[in-house]
Formats: structure tokens, C-alpha cells, sequence
């Protein structure tokens, strides 16, 4: 099919997809490149000479289904760089872990995350989302529009007085999309669908003048499609839900006001608090999966969605100019995945308590649940039990071990009351109605007996007038309700000592004695690796501790075994190193443990990716 300029330089070619081909139109046919969104299947690389381009430099891919970018392997051969976004950025150079770990038996996930590519192709960058990205002949804005693939995005590129919208298969024509099953992502809910309708509104607010779609036709009333499609999705949502789900409200009114200057967003999977300063500035509590539709099944990136739907409102109804500081409460995905986007693009600091930064700055060290997938870093560490001012504001940040070994708690003084920011320490309705709150403990998450003691004692030096919590309502807390935290964390310890044999053998209530740090690793063949082995001795008496090393068949270690003599609950060290082996994914590697009489075998585990040397 012939190509179509739908704008000055800018050329659309029906392929697998509709692929557009974006050109400097001031250059001269023969000297000009251009920059691609999507790919389909290659095609578009027959066309060039007719539209007198060079060659590809870049293509910008909208999201990550095969019938958008079956032909990057001729992109890349072509030399192109290939620019995917980020939430979907391992669907196309590293698919070949999806395709050897989905789920296929007995399957419930219904996204079409098998609709990805047969084969990785190399990335050259994930695209800054909310902001330009500026490639040759052409600069375009990136905006996360979320519906058809929970990763999706949309291009903004402003050309000749228009504003055209790249927009995948978010909309098809007005009011339709290309396909319902892929914006079902989990088996009975709506997640897909109402994040179309969301994405929709933020779109049309962006004010294109023309959408060009990768199925269907440009159409040149972005305002009308738009709305259209909104209305028309709400409508579906709405039917498959017990109550009707006000989609724009949540958009338009995001914050509930706790005080003048404490808002909470009432859009977050978990609780994100706000709190207003005088100077127009905002300091956020956690920040994790904002403006949620749900959470589908599958722990991958791309079954996560941050984004930074809710700022907006932030601005035009509180007045805020920028958000400067973030304080998370402990490192878990659902109140930390925001961070890095929000430091990226409002240029927020991160300032994350001492206890919790080694753990959100190294997340495979450990062997704990929810962490995020890469590295965060702090601009500033905070002391422990030491205020720090954030404009006219004073907090300290509290070590609150219970649902995680590495949580804090946050104290501060907002409008004349005190209030303690828990995270997600308990849960529930605090003795009213004849419920009670529930602590929220994990054993995986390191928790420890006394834990949920320690922190209602703090709560009671603290005496918060108002209890913020990371899931549930803020609470305002009372003497009557302090004391009844004092007696749940006395019930919690006691009910573990009747179950667990801890008065003859304290193993813990984890079941630990031996961890293995780093937990995982990456390494090339022939790579010496350095292993700490922390180990307790769980016996009321001396013992003898001794740790043997279980190595995949081809790896040397610089010691077979270790020994020391530990005192009664004594904790210890030893080190090992390693010498990687032969090429493989996640390949195992044991501590074996004997304490005393007490033989626990191949108790602690760690896992290595091992990668040829030129890798």
C-alpha cells in the first residue's frame, strides 16, 4: 500500500500495524532520516527510497505486542535503536524469560503478554515518560496512556501549529477500541478497561489535533473520539461492577483533606499522604501505584503500573508548585514504585531513614518479598530517632520493625496535631463494632517476637493524636486505643510462644538460623563471588556451629567447610568465596548446617545468573 503523508513529514504506512515514519521536511529527499513509531513487520524499510529518507536512526514502539514489532530484528540489522517503554522493557530484551516462566497450567492471567515478541531484540533506551525526547528530526513528548497494555504510551509531536497523537491501540476510531480482550488483564476484574478510560481523559487534556492510531484511521477530532471512548468504556466498566466507579472524579478530586495540610490520596493501592507546606512546596509519604485500577496477577514489571496521574489535581486544587521531598515507610513495591518517576520527572528527593535505605538501594542482597525491581537510591539517609526540618516542618523518623524488619514510622506536628505515619504495621478497625485491628506481620519479611511491642511503645512516647496508615483509614488514636496496641502486641508474642517450641530451642519465628548474603547475584563465568554466611545458635547452651558449602557440580569454593563455637543465641559470620561455573539461570548454591546435635541440612539457599564472559 502506498504511503500517506498525513502531515508535513510525516508518513503512514499500513503494515502489520500502522507504522508512521517522522522526517525533518526542511531537509532535502536523500539527506533526511527519520525516526519510526512502531515497526509491524519491516515493511516500511521498502518505502524509504520512495519518500527520499536515508535510514531509520530510531523507532519508538507504543507498547510491546508482536503485531507492533515483529520486524525489530530487520530494525535493528537496519541500525536503527530501538526506544521501548519502561514498564514493558524486558517483553522485548529479555522475552525469553517470559516465554520460559508464564504461567501456562491452570492459568487465571489473562493479559496478552504472549502476544510479545518470539525472540529478544536489543534496547537502546526506555522512553522518558512526561517528558521530551528529542531524536533528530524530531521531538516528541511521552505520555503513559495505560488501556490496551498496562505498559502502553503515547507520543505527542508538535509540527506545523497541530499536535498529533501516536496512540498504539488505545483508541480505534471514536468511541472503539481495536481490541477488548487484550484491556482484560485478570480474570474477573476491570483494571484494563478503566485505565482506558483514564488514559482517555489524560489525553484529551493534552489537547492533540489529530490521534493517529495503529489500527483504524487518523482521525481529526481528537476531543470527540476521546470522549467518546470514555463514556463508551465507562459504560462497560460500569457493567461488570456491583456499583458504578466514578473514573473522572477520581482524576479531578484525588485528595482527601485530613487536616489544612494533610491530604491523603485516596486513588493509591496503598496510601500516599501529602503534606502542604506555606512555600507551595509537597512533601509526599509513600508513593507507590498511583491513580489504581486494580493489581492483575503476575510479579513482573509488566504487570506493574507507575505513573503520576494525580499531580496534576495536586496543582490546580492546592496550589502546589512542585514536589520536593519523599519519605517512604519501608521498601515495598505498592509504596515505593512512584519514586523513581517522581524523582526523574519532578526532580523530588528521596530521603529514606537508615534502616530502610541498604535495602531499597541493594534489593538483591536479601531474600524478601515485594521489593521493587531495581535499585533506589537515597539523596539524603536520616538518622533514626534525630528531627530533620522539611520547611516549616519538623519529623523524626522511628524504627518500626512488625510487618517488615526494615520499616519506619514518621512523627510530626501538622496543624496543631500529631501524627505518626505507620505504614503498613496493622491493619483494621481497632476494637470498634466488636473487630479488632490485625497485625501485619510476614515471616519472610524478617519479623521477630517483640517487635509489635517495641512499636506500641513508641506510639505511646509519641502520643499521635492522628494514626496514618499505609492501607486502611487514618485513625485518631487515643490513650484507650494505644493501650489496646499494647495488649494485641502482648497477644501476638504469646500465641507464637505457645506454637513454637522457643523456650528449648529458639530457632525463631522466622525459621532462620542461616541466611546467605547476597541472596542473588549476577556473574560471569570464571567469576570469584564473596559470600557471607550469617548464622545463630538457636540452643540455651554453648555449641558448635559448622557450615559446609553445596556448589553446582563445575563451581570451586575457597573452603569446603567453616566451624566456630557460639555461645547461647550467639550470632556470627563467616565468609566464602566462590568461583562461578558453567552458563546458567539462576543456578543454586547452599549453606548446609549443623548446630551442636542439631542437624538442619541444606538450610539457606542463594541463586546466581551466571552469563558468558562476553556477555
Amino acid at each position: 500500500m502506498t504511503p500517506v503523508e498525513i502531515a508535513r513529514g510525516v508518513w503512514r504506512i499500513a503494515d502489520t500495524c500502522a507504522v508512521y515514519l517522522i522526517v525533518d521536511p526542511e531537509l532535502d529527499a536523500g539527506q533526511r532520516d527519520a525516526v519510526a513509531i512502531d515497526f509491524g513487520s519491516g515493511l516500511a524499510l521498502e518505502h524509504l527510497a520512495d519518500l527520499g529518507i536515508r535510514a531509520v536512526t530510531d523507532v519508538l514502539m507504543t507498547h510491546h505486542h508482536r503485531d507492533q514489532g515483529q520486524g525489530l530484528p530487520l530494525a535493528v540489522a537496519h541500525g536503527a535503536r530501538i526506544h521501548v517503554p519502561p514498564v514493558e522493557v524486558e517483553l522485548f530484551d529479555r522475552v525469553e524469560q517470559m516465554w520460559a516462566s508464564r504461567q501456562l497450567d491452570n492459568d487465571y492471567n489473562l493479559r496478552q503478554d504472549r502476544f510479545s515478541l518470539l525472540q529478544s531484540v536489543p534496547v537502546h533506551a526506555t522512553v522518558p515518560e512526561y517528558r521530551d525526547l528529542p531524536l533528530g528530526p524530531a521531538t516528541v513528548r511521552v505520555l503513559p496512556t495505560p488501556g490496551h497494555t498496562m505498559g502502553s504510551v503515547s507520543y505527542l509531536l508538535e509540527r506545523d501549529g497541530q499536535r498529533i497523537a501516536f496512540t498504539g491501540d488505545l483508541v480505534y476510531a471514536p468511541g472503539k477500541v481495536w481490541s477488548l480482550a487484550a484491556t482484560q488483564w485478570s480474570y474477573t476484574q476491570n483494571e484494563g478497561p478503566a485505565m482506558t478510560v483514564l488514559s482517555s481523559i489524560l489525553l484529551d487534556r493534552e489537547k492533540p489535533t489529530m490521534l493517529a492510531p495503529s489500527h483504524g484511521e487518523v482521525m481529526h477530532d481528537p476531543h470527540r473520539a476521546l470522549t467518546e471512548l470514555g463514556d463508551a468504556m465507562q459504560t462497560y466498566v460500569d457493567s461488570r461492577r456491583s456499583y458504578p466507579w466514578a473514573l473522572a472524579d477520581r482524576l479531578d478530586d484525588p485528595f482527601v483533606a485530613l487536616t489544612a495540610h494533610l491530604l491523603l490520596n485516596r486513588t493509591s493501592m496503598s496510601c500516599s499522604y501529602v503534606v502542604l507546606s506555606e512555600t507551595g512546596e509537597a512533601l509526599v509519604i509513600d508513593y507507590g501505584y498511583d491513580m489504581t485500577t486494580g493489581i492483575v496477577l503476575g510479579q513482573e514489571r509488566a504487570a506493574r503500573r507507575p505513573w503520576l496521574a494525580s499531580l496534576p489535581a495536586l496543582r490546580r486544587n492546592h496550589g502546589v508548585t512542585r514536589v520536593t521531598v519523599a519519605l517512604p515507610t519501608h521498601y515495598h513495591d505498592d509504596h515505593v514504585a512512584g519514586l523513581p518517576l517522581l524523582r526523574e520527572v519532578e526532580g523530588t528527593q528521596l530521603w529514606i531513614p537508615e534502616n530502610v535505605a541498604p535495602t531499597m538501594a541493594d534489593p538483591w542482597r536479601e531474600d524478601l518479598p515485594c521489593q521493587w525491581y531495581d535499585p533506589i537510591t537515597a539523596d539524603r539517609v536520616l538518622r533514626l530517632d534525630e528531627p530533620f526540618r522539611w520547611n516549616e516542618y519538623e519529623f523524626t523518623a522511628h524504627a518500626q520493625p512488625g510487618h517488615t524488619l526494615y520499616a519506619a514510622a514518621y512523627s510530626a506536628v501538622i496543624d496543631g496535631v500529631t501524627v505518626v505515619f505507620t505504614g503498613d504495621q496493622q491493619e483494621g478497625l481497632g476494637g470498634r463494632d466488636g473487630r479488632r485491628d490485625i497485625m501485619n506481620y510476614q515471616y519472610r519479611n524478617l519479623f521477630r517476637l517483640g517487635d509489635y511491642r517495641r512499636s506500641a511503645a513508641l506510639y505511646q512516647r509519641i502520643a499521635p493524636g492522628l494514626m496514618a496508615s499505609g492501607h486502611w483509614e487514618p485513625r485518631w488514636a487515643d490513650d484507650a486505643y494505644l493501650d489496646y496496641l499494647v495488649a494485641v502486641g502482648e497477644e501476638v508474642d504469646d500465641v507464637h510462644r505457645r506454637l513454637l517450641p522457643l523456650d528449648e530451642l529458639d530457632i525463631g519465628v522466622d525459621g532462620q538460623v542461616a541466611r546467605i548474603f547476597p541472596y542473588r547475584s549476577r556473574a560471569h563465568v570464571g567469576d570469584t563471588l564473596t559470600y557471607s554466611v550469617h548464622v545463630r545458635n538457636p540452643h540455651a547452651e554453648a555449641c558448635e556451629v559448622r557450615l559446609h558449602f553445596v556448589l553446582p557440580i563445575d563451581w570451586r569454593s575457597s573452603a569446603e567447610e567453616r566451624g566456630a563455637q557460639l555461645g547461647p543465641h550467639e550470632e556470627a559470620t563467616m565468609d566464602f568465596t566462590v568461583v562461578a561455573g558453567s552458563v546458567g539461570r539462576r543456578q543454586r548454591l547452599a549453606v548446609d548446617v549443623t548446630v551442636g546435635e542439631l542437624r538442619l541440612g541444606q538450610h539457606a539457599e542463594a541463586v546466581v545468573d551466571v552469563v558468558p564472559v562476553d556477555a
